[in-house]
């Protein structure tokens, strides 16, 4: 799995807070709360191998392309989950009895046959077997169906009425001597409730289907890159490799900056689930590990200032780094929280640091422009930079990446158009 950390997920805003929904409802469609348990473990458990990140982005990719719905009722799940939920509690503690009456033993059967009839025949398709990369879940699931004990399941007329000693029999056969290979059926299931909804996001949003590439060859390539959640989104290209692996990002307050970098990021965290991500194209070498530091709190619990904050994850960043593993490492605003002299020689030593780690990429944003100069003599830096133009008096951004430093500040013209100073003179009066 990709080592992370609550501090990038919470940067990223992957599960959103109470004002506004985040990267994970973006791609939540499904129709099973298994489904959305699942798309939550695997937003929590990113990827750190090829060949499951390609397997995963091919299998949703093909099912984008067919564009199929989901072939299950969402009241059955409600019936089977509470049904076997009981079978599997009775399991843990044998001397506990059914709290399921007659007629909700009754229901939560005939919800488990008409779901392994519809799984049979949704698995008989010839789009799903046409569909290779889904060939070894599809696969794994006909074996399932294909057991001794579930051939009675399979030959009961669909418009038969069970008698209470089927009901009674299916009832045994659940939730005792097959229910693991009826939660194993299930898992399937929401494992395809998950596809399907990341397959819907992909054709809504027209997202792309990255491209993963072997570890440790450090390499990033991506065309018009912008943030899932922006309505009017500006699209950015960047490329990263071994010969250019540091970013050095300048730019005045708004020009975008810290959007870019959770542009960035959260595509980079996304493709490695194998998930589709807000882009034109994409390829990217797995990591081993993506840690961002966007907004780091002061960790007031240990009395420790902003500042200090920074220097311990700066130390935890050093830490991953002496593994000799592959990491994707962001920082935005470095050593914001000390003066000015202290900043700017803290984040020259650090990015120096940093380009020593050839396997691994960094960006690292700064107001600090004059760090850059000191960075020059390291040729594996490269420099961009969001640019603001002056409209008379009123600054414009682009949002757009230029190469280069630049020195642009506008600080107090935006403090002079709030009329802040004008306010606290008349206050003062």
């Amino acid at each position: 799995m990709l080592r992370t950390d609550e501090q990038t997920i919470k940067d990223l805003g992957i599960f959103g807070k109470r004002d506004g929904d985040g990267i994970y409802d973006i791609y939540n469609h499904v129709h099973t709360r298994g489904g959305e348990a699942l798309l939550e473990e695997l937003f929590r458990n990113p990827l750190a191998d090829k060949e499951a990140i390609n397997r995963r982005s091919a299998i949703i990719e093909g099912f984008a392309r067919l564009n199929l719905s989901f072939p299950y009722n969402a009241s059955l799940f409600d019936m089977a989950e509470k049904y076997l939920a009981n079978g599997a509690e009775h399991e843990k503690n044998k001397n506990s009895r059914s709290t399921l009456g007659e007629k909700e033993i009754q229901n939560g059967v005939s919800a488990v046959i008409e779901l392994i009839r519809r799984t049979e025949v949704f698995m008989e398709q010839r789009a799903i077997s046409d569909l290779v990369a889904y060939t070894a879940e599809r696969e794994a699931v006909e074996h399932l169906l294909a057991n001794a004990a579930f051939e009675p399941v399979l030959k009961i007329d669909s418009k038969e009425k069970l008698s209470y000693g089927a009901v009674t029999a299916f009832d045994a056969l659940f939730r005792v001597s097959e229910r693991q290979k009826i939660e194993g059926l299930l898992r399937h299931v929401y494992y395809l409730d998950v596809y399907m909804s990341v397959a819907q996001t992909a054709r809504e949003r027209k997202f792309v289907f990255p491209k993963a590439l072997e570890k440790g060859s450090c390499h990033l390539t991506i065309e018009q890159v912008y943030h899932p959640a922006l309505s009017k989104p500006v699209g950015n290209d960047i490329r990263m490799n071994a010969a250019q692996n540091v970013i050095f990002l300048t730019g005045a307050n708004m020009a975008g900056k810290s959007t870019f970098l959770r542009s960035l990021s959260t595509a980079l965290y996304v493709a490695h689930i194998g998930f589709p991500v807000a882009a034109r194209s994409m390829e990217f070498s797995v990591m081993d590990g993506l840690y961002t530091t966007i907004n780091l709190p002061d960790n007031l619990g240990i009395g420790a200032s902003h500042f200090y904050a920074e220097v311990l994850r700066v130390k935890k960043m050093a830490t991953e780094l002496a593994t000799g593993k592959s990491f994707f490492i962001l920082f935005d605003e470095l050593f914001r929280g000390t003066n000015v002299k202290d900043a700017h020689e803290a984040t020259v030593a650090v990015v120096k640091g940093f380009a020593l780690q050839r396997s691994s990429m960094f960006i690292v944003s700064s107001h600090i422009v004059e760090a850059g100069a000191d960075l020059r003599q390291e040729s594996n830096i490269d420099y961009w930079y969001l640019p603001t133009r002056m409209n008379d008096h009123l600054p414009e951004y682009t949002y757009t990446l230029e190469k280069g430093i630049t020195d642009d500040r506008h600080g107090m013209i935006i403090i002079r158009n709030e009329s802040i100073l004008d306010i606290l003179a008349k206050g003062k009066k």
